[in-house]
């Protein structure tokens, strides 16, 4: 399957994780791929991974408007074009609002909700021209509450919103913006919770298909909301949680 041939992606975030699976997705079915992220040592492994003349490393921390500009700028310059820009790149920081520092809401705000509204503006000028299309990373954190995790909440919360008011704004000049609310998914982000192993059973009981997402999960549904697959689909917060959302969070019933 090559949905994405003569097509140019952008992924943020892509050094490990999602990121870099969405990365390696986009290849496999033809795109060339900018990644993006801030550690260059990680890019440069995913990178080595994917057809050398349809692969771009760009160094970018996303909270920063003009790198994300730069980032836009490089693929152009070396792509003339770009069709899907993925807003992958995010933290999390645990804790109660009295507990974790202004410094951990700063940062978090700054990398999981500013770098998307960065991410957005800059490529939207030419996703206009390519009629492209936005694919954000938010969470099922955005639809709803978690114990602790308020900064992140409130983050993902306004990524899915920035994703509906986009999707109204640019859907007439034939720019679809949709996003992907995962669930609990095996990264680096997410390493110390998988350690616990009685944590990650009792999260899995609430889970209908009975396990947590990898990677590789995640980035099949990017790949079918940037595709022709889903030309008929924009404005949309799409969970990809095995059914946790189904299942309100109860677990399972023997």
């Amino acid at each position: 399957m090559q949905r994405f041939t003569d097509k140019v992606v952008i992924v943020t975030g892509a050094g490990s994780g999602i990121g870099a699976a969405t990365g390696r997705r986009f290849a496999e079915e033809g795109a060339s791929v900018v990644l993006a992220g801030r550690t260059r040592e990680k890019l440069d492994t995913i990178a080595g991974t994917l057809p050398e003349g349809r692969r771009l490393v760009q160094v970018t921390d996303v909270s920063q408007w003009e790198q994300v500009q730069a980032l836009v700028s490089a693929a152009l310059q070396r792509f003339r074009r770009l069709d899907v820009m993925v807003n992958n790149a995010g933290v999390a920081v645990e804790g109660r609002i009295t507990e974790a520092s202004l410094d951990d809401w700063r940062k978090v705000t700054a990398i999981d909700l500013d770098g998307v509204f960065h991410g957005c503006r800059a490529a939207m000028p030419a996703l206009l021209k390519s009629r492209g299309c936005i694919v954000n990373v938010s969470s099922v954190s955005g639809l709803g509450g978690d114990w602790g995790l308020s900064f992140y909440n409130a983050a993902k919360g306004g990524v899915s919103n920035l994703t509906r008011a986009l999707a109204m704004d640019y859907g007439r000049d034939g720019v679809r913006v949709n996003a992907v609310c995962p669930s609990l998914t095996r990264t680096d982000l997410t390493r110390d919770m998988f350690e616990d192993e009685a944590l990650i059973e009792r999260f899995r009981d609430r889970i209908a298909l009975g396990r947590t997402a990898e990677p590789e999960d995640i980035a099949a549904v990017i790949a079918f909301l940037a595709s022709d697959d889903a030309r008929f689909v924009t404005g949309v917060n799409l969970p990809v949680d095995g059914g946790l959302m189904a299942s309100n969070g109860q677990p399972k019933q023997d």
